[in-house]
């Protein structure tokens, strides 16, 4: 059975849009799903900043999540959730509570403030213009929205790292359709995963190339005072699966496990103690497909939409570009 390549928005019902100040470093993405839809989610690095992630497991009794949010400005950028919402509310959608339409938003955070300084914090107003702003339209890709201050490869300290951003890519087989959208902030490096090209890495002192991260961390084991300070915290990479598979929220819990194979396969090292990783997992519940095919699926997406977002991303703020490095 064939292949064929998709957007994220080629699912139905599915909404992407983005909202930024790119002169001053940050913004958010959301996703939306107005019907609502089946969520998961699977956290694996050890700094996240995210918002309602325990209300997707198996166990709880949540059944519909109303949009994602991918954002800047770490914790604080989690109030862009209760824009989406209050802009989802306004559209009438949402689970009736009682009397009370409530409509959940989820959301995970990047920690953008090397570049935005902290000096612009997304917040609700933000988030209520991506929802504004979202379309089942081509969604655009590099330093947009929640990617706008997005970097990688940050073991030499940001002033040596690459520009990155938001990444999408999704693939058809049959009637079923899987896709994601990543936001990467990462500290390791990227690399194309078909290929295994590194695509980024610490920039050498001339700037004329770049290094490799897992050879110079296994170097200098002791991690004395040349990295000391210059690394801790503030990366992570974050991100979405949306699948038209019939699927129970268990399983999308799994999607969202095996999704992390293609974290690892487009960046080196990832999961670290300094890296937040989080992917969610949402479905619209449309087709009959196996768990394991559309995890197989959506770790592929995954690891091309994280290749996409250095590739897409342009200098910036004195951040150097994957592009002017590719021959």
């Amino acid at each position: 059975m064939l292949y064929r390549e998709i957007g994220i928005t080629d699912i139905e019902g599915v909404l992407v849009g983005h909202a930024q100040r790119k002169e001053l470093g940050s913004g958010c993405t959301a996703v939306l799903v107005e019907k609502g839809a089946l969520c998961g989610c699977d956290v694996r690095g050890g700094s996240p900043a995210t918002r309602d992630t325990q209300a997707l497991r198996s166990e709880m009794s949540n059944q519909k999540i109303y949009g994602v949010v991918l954002t800047g400005g770490s914790a604080y950028g989690l109030n862009t959730c209760t824009g989406v919402m209050n802009y989802l509310t306004e559209r009438g959608a949402g689970t009736m509570v009682r009397s009370w339409r409530i409509p959940v938003v989820v959301g995970a955070g990047i920690f953008d403030f090397p570049v935005s300084d902290a000096k612009f914090i997304p917040g609700t107003e933000l988030g209520y213009e991506a929802a504004k702003n979202a379309t089942s339209g081509p969604v655009e890709e590099g330093c947009v929205g929640g990617g706008t201050g997005a970097t990688v490869s940050k073991f030499l300290g940001p002033e040596n790292a690459f520009k990155s951003g938001i990444g999408t890519y999704g693939l058809q087989v049959g009637d079923l359709k899987v896709a994601a959208i990543a936001n990467v902030n990462a500290f390791g490096d990227v690399y194309d995963p078909v290929t295994g090209k590194q695509l980024t890495g610490p920039l050498t002192p001339d700037r004329k190339t770049f290094q490799n991260t897992v050879e110079m961390m296994i170097g200098r084991p002791e991690h004395d005072e040349w990295t000391e300070g210059k690394w801790e915290g503030g990366n992570t990479a974050v991100g979405l699966i949306v699948t038209n598979a019939k699927l129970t929220k268990g399983q999308m819990n799994k999607v969202a496990s095996m999704t992390h194979n293609g974290l690892a396969r487009a960046i080196r090292p990832v999961h670290t103690t300094k890296d937040g990783d989080t992917v969610f997992a949402m479905t619209t519940a449309e087709t009959a497909a196996d768990v394991d095919v559309v995890g197989v699926l959506a770790a592929d997406v995954m690891a091309k939409a994280i290749a996409r977002a250095v590739r897409a991303a342009e200098p910036m703020k004195g951040y150097a570009a994957a592009r002017d490095y590719e021959k």
